[in-house]
């Protein structure tokens, strides 16, 4: 079973002990991305809330909601997403933001990915060439997504031989292994723009619809775990679809690229 590290973080801006406070599950693609070191102080100074994250993949943060170890979840994978509040265990999916996959590669693009008309094309000419390619291999919504990739374009878990390579890691450590290694990688963009070990890779194949990246918000439910902070969930979720949520999100760029788009309704 691969080993699930937790990191918890714990954001305080906050002058005075007795502020509100609440946790959340967020990804390491969304924390990797740099978003929440702008919007963490904005929630801070609007709603006096201070906004505990523990960073982990989609797969762990929808378990950390089933056990009522946090308040809410921001996560991108709908179908685990709608599972969790089928369950009973989320009140709702609120839908908050987008941006897209993106596959990375060696400048060299040994599988010669970057001419490819589709996401399905371009895997299947990396299992062909057999060439390096790195999974995050940690049920995070990264590797989900991944691996129905991988199924959509008829390669079977048979077909991944040596050249694929799962590491169970976040999405920044999952980024350097593929540098290090000269391996193409699944990420989601903003991860990519805000990784600073660029040397030797950049981005080889994005633009396929099938590469839609949307994240959502789920409160976890009270009516499973009595002690969870609802109303805080509630608080920062209003927050977070209103006008000044978008002004911040959709303002956020690295190198003049836009990471997020807002699309709350």
């Amino acid at each position: 079973m691969i080993r699930i590290l937790i990191m918890l973080i714990t954001v305080i801006f906050a002058t005075h002990s007795n502020a509100d406070m609440m946790r959340m599950a967020v990804t390491t693609s969304f924390n990797n991305s740099g978003l929440s070191e702008k919007l963490l102080p904005a929630i801070q100074s609007d709603l006096g809330l201070e906004v505990q994250l523990l960073i982990v993949g989609t797969g762990q943060a929808i378990r950390l909601g089933k056990a009522g170890d946090v308040d809410a979840i921001l996560v991108h994978s709908q179908k685990a997403e709608e599972a969790f509040v089928d369950a009973g265990y989320g009140t709702h999916r609120r839908e908050i933001m987008y941006n897209d996959f993106v596959i990375i590669g060696p400048a060299n693009d040994p599988a010669n990915i970057h001419d490819t008309n589709s996401a399905a094309e371009a895997l299947r000419a990396i299992a062909t060439s057999q060439s390096l390619f790195v999974s995050r291999g940690d049920d995070s919504g990264t590797h989900k997504k991944e691996r129905s990739l991988w199924s959509s374009a008829g390669i079977k878990d048979a077909d991944l031989g040596s050249w694929y390579r799962a590491v169970g890691a976040g999405m920044g450590a999952s980024l350097n292994t593929a540098a290090g290694m000269g391996a193409y990688i699944l990420s989601d963009r903003a991860s990519w723009l805000n990784f600073k070990n660029k040397t030797g890779l950049g981005i080889q194949f994005s633009g396929d619809p099938v590469l839609f990246n949307q994240y959502a918000y789920l409160p976890v439910n009270p009516q499973r775990h009595a002690h969870v902070k609802h109303d805080l969930a509630v608080k920062l979720e209003t927050w977070l679809t209103s006008q000044r949520a978008a002004e911040i999100i959709n303002a956020y760029t690295i190198d003049n690229q836009i990471l997020f788009t807002f699309n709350a309704k």
